[in-house]
C-alpha cells in the first residue's frame, strides 16, 4: 500500500486533526499495529455509521479487538487507499472531515466513497472513537475497472 493523503491544512492542527491524519496515514501504509495503537483501549469504531454490510448490528466495532476484526474484514482486503480530504472542522476534543475515500481493489476495481469522517480523543490524543457517515450505495454505484 502506498502512502496517499492529501491534506491542504496549516501545521498546527488540534489533537482530533492529528489523529485523522494519523490513522489516515497509517491505513495507507498498511500499518495495522500502527493504527491500532492510535485508538484508545475503550474505543469504538462506526463505519459506516448505522447497520450496513460491515456491520449488521450497527453498534460499531468496540476495543482493540474489535476494531481489528474490522480492520481483518475489511481494510486488510484493500490493494491500495487514497484519502482526499476536502475541508476540515474541528471543535472541542473532535474533527469532521468531508472528504473521499478512494479504495483500489483486487481485479482491478476502484471505489470513490465520499463521506464525512468523525474522529474524537481523548485528553491523552487517542481516538476515542471514528464515526463514518456514507452511503454504500453510492459508494458501489462508482465501482470500475481501472
Amino acid at each position: 500500500m502506498g502512502v496517499e493523503v492529501s491534506w491542504d491544512a496549516e501545521a498546527e492542527q488540534p489533537p482530533a486533526r492529528v489523529a485523522a491524519f494519523r490513522s489516515m496515514t497509517a491505513v495507507t501504509a498498511g500499518d495495522k499495529d500502527g493504527w491500532l495503537a492510535l485508538f484508545a483501549p475503550d474505543a469504538l469504531v462506526e463505519d459506516p455509521v448505522g447497520p450496513s454490510m460491515l456491520d449488521e448490528t450497527g453498534q460499531g466495532h468496540a476495543g482493540h479487538e474489535g476494531i481489528g476484526a474490522f480492520w481483518d474484514k475489511t481494510i486488510a482486503h484493500v490493494e491500495r487507499f487514497e484519502f482526499v480530504i476536502r475541508d476540515s472542522f474541528a471543535a472541542g476534543d473532535e474533527v469532521a472531515n468531508f472528504g473521499t475515500i478512494t479504495t483500489f481493489l483486487p481485479g482491478g476495481y476502484r471505489v470513490d466513497t465520499d463521506g464525512v469522517f468523525v474522529y474524537r480523543v481523548g485528553a491523552d490524543g487517542l481516538i476515542k472513537s471514528m464515526r463514518a457517515f456514507w452511503e454504500a450505495e453510492r459508494a458501489m454505484a462508482t465501482a470500475r475497472q481501472v
